[in-house]
This record gives C-alpha cells, structure tokens and sequence, in this order.
C-alpha cells in the first residue's frame, strides 16, 4: 500500500508530531508498506514525479527526538520565506496519489478538523476522526460542556479572553489554552501571586484561557480503538505534573498498563472513555484523560483526537499490555480507518 505520513506543520506540537511520525513510518516500513513521511508545512519543493519521491525514501530509516522545550515556530517561518499557507508544496497532490494518509499531526490543523474537512472536499483518504470530532475534541470548552450536559463529571471551570474583564477565582486552579495540546500552556496556579506571570505565558499560546477547578488525584488515560477501550494506563510523573517535559522526556514519567487498580474502576473508566469517545463524534481512535480523586469519583480531563504515537506516548504502552505490538497498532488503524469510508 502506498502510504503518506503527514508530520510536523506550524504548531506548537511540531516536534511531538515529527517524532510519532518518524515511529510510525519504520512501523509500517516494516509491514512492507511504500511509506513517504512529509512535513505539511515544508512540504517537497521538486516533485517531478509522485514514484519518485517514495523510491528516494521507502528505505529511509527515520529517527526523532523531541527536544526539551517546544519549537521555535517564528524560526521555521523564516526558513520557509514566511511562508503564509500551512500546507506546503505538492503536499495535497502527493496526498491525492496515496492510498491513504496516516495523521500523525498534533495540534493545530492536523487535530482541530480543518484539515480532515479539506481532505474530504479532495476526496482524500485519512486515518482518524472525521473533521467533526476533530473540531469538538480540540475545543476544550465545548467538549466539556458536551460532558458535563451528559451527566459526565469533569472538572467545574470559567473561561477568560484577553479582551475581557477575569472572572474571580478560587484558588488553586489549572490554567488552560482552549485549542492545544501536549500540556503546553498549562500552569498550576496556587495563589494571585502567580497569576500575571500565567497569564503572560499563556497569552502568546491562545486567546480563550480555560481556568479549571484543581482536583487532586491520581491521573488515567484510556485508549479507544474502534469502538473498544484498552487496558488502563496510570500516569505518575517523577516531578510536578504530568507536563511536556514529563510527557515526551524518556525516563520523565512512570506508566502502568494495566493499571494497578480494583477491576470496578478500570471498568468504569473504560466505560466513560467510550461514553465520551462516542458523544464527540470521534471514529477509528483516541484517547481519553482522567483524575480519580481520593473518593473513586472519576473526572474527565479531556479527550485526544489524534494521541501521541512516540516512544513514550500512552497509547501505544496501553496497545502493549493487550498483546498489540507497535507495528501491528499501526496498521490496525489503517484498517479500522478504511471501515470509515465502507
């Protein structure tokens, strides 16, 4: 099968993006699959051929590792001659020629869904959710306010644009960009002492801030592959919280698949992850985030679109503990993505 594996683009999960990419290109290198991985945003500038450009890389063994802190987007701009588009040369044609592209793009349009309803305007075919889901997953506000009308618990907060006056707050509470991932952005606050620092970090990230009532607990994850959840990941980061640094740092935070909890609650975390999978429209995968405070009570955090696939990403650990090795999950989300367009 011909494969595209879109990495990378302008967001400020571009190096996430580039690494999951990289792993997931060898995977399916490895099951004799013609694999191509292409940065959205850069693009390949001299195409005379579409069989070329996979004979120059279908051996390419690919290597990534994600840096300590979050890319410079401004640089890459410039290296791009401030390139305005953020689909990049030839990349919709080299798309139109695959038999489907593998998503491996977090963040910015690779996860909000306008870039799953231009490849449905070209016809393209694509791993993942549907440019629906895509869009609710990536809106923290409205997917919680889907959950909460749903009778799913999750954690009480208020919403602050720039432009308008900030609501009192009740500290300690979670400050949130609206429409990002990989916890970039995301602060702590224990007291006003430290809220013009956040509030400065945060400004050059989004526009809406999600302020969320703090809750204490231990955190979970839930990985959803066609419409059956996997086993239970516990997540406890060795400092601080479960952060971008903890998240992507090898060594930075222990994961425990399944989870070292009574079966009454994996299953019932298992049973809301797919509540929240289904009423947000999401199709093919995703990944639903907990906390579970010292009372049991399950609060859901958000839910991913597109998860991490780098080697220290949640949900190919949750693939491992049900017997589903690296090379297998991928090309079991092509096949569930195929059962999308049947």
């Amino acid at each position: 099968m011909r494969i595209v594996v879109l990495a990378g683009g302008l967001s400020d999960e571009r190096d996430v993006s580039l690494a999951s990419g990289a792993q997931i290109s060898n995977a399916l290198v490895s099951k004799n699959h013609d694999v191509l991985l292409l940065d959205i945003y850069k693009g390949l500038q001299d195409v005379s051929d579409f069989e070329s450009a996979y004979k120059k890389y279908r051996k390419e063994t690919y290597t990534y590792n994600v840096p300590k802190e979050k890319p410079n987007l401004e640089v890459l701009r410039k290296q791009q001659n401030n390139q305005k588009s953020l689909i990049g040369p030839n990349v919709l044609e080299i798309c139109q020629d695959a038999d489907i592209c593998f998503l491996a793009l977090h963040g910015g349009i690779g996860e909000n869904g306008q870039l799953q309803a231009l490849f449905n305007i070209y016809g393209i075919q694509y791993t993942g959710s549907s440019y629906e889901g895509s869009l609710l997953a990536m809106n923290k506000i409205i997917s919680k306010e889907l959950m909460a009308f749903n009778g799913i618990k999750t954690p009480k907060w208020d919403i602050y644009n720039f432009d308008k006056e900030l609501p009192e707050i009740n500290y300690p509470v979670v400050f949130k960009p609206n429409d990002n991932g990989s916890s970039i952005g995301v602060i702590i606050l224990n007291n006003s002492d430290e809220l013009h620092k956040a509030l400065e970090e945060i400004k050059g990230i989004s526009n809406t801030i999600l302020i969320e009532e703090k809750i204490d607990g231990r955190e979970f994850s839930v990985g959803i592959i066609g419409n059956a959840a996997l086993p239970v990941i516990e997540i406890i980061p060795k400092k601080g919280f479960f952060d971008y640094q903890s998240k992507y740092q090898e060594g930075a935070s222990e994961e425990i698949s399944p989870a070292n909890i009574p079966n009454s609650l994996a299953e019932e975390l298992q049973n809301t992850a797919l509540k929240v999978h289904n009423l947000l429209g999401l199709k093919v995968y995703s990944r639903i985030d907990f906390i579970v405070d010292q009372d049991n009570e399950i609060y859901c955090i958000e839910a991913n679109s597109l998860p991490g696939m780098t080697q220290t990403s949640l949900l190919p650990k949750e693939a491992h503990a049900n017997q589903i090795s690296y090379e297998d999950l991928c090309e079991l989300l092509i096949i569930e993505s195929f059962k999308k367009y049947s």
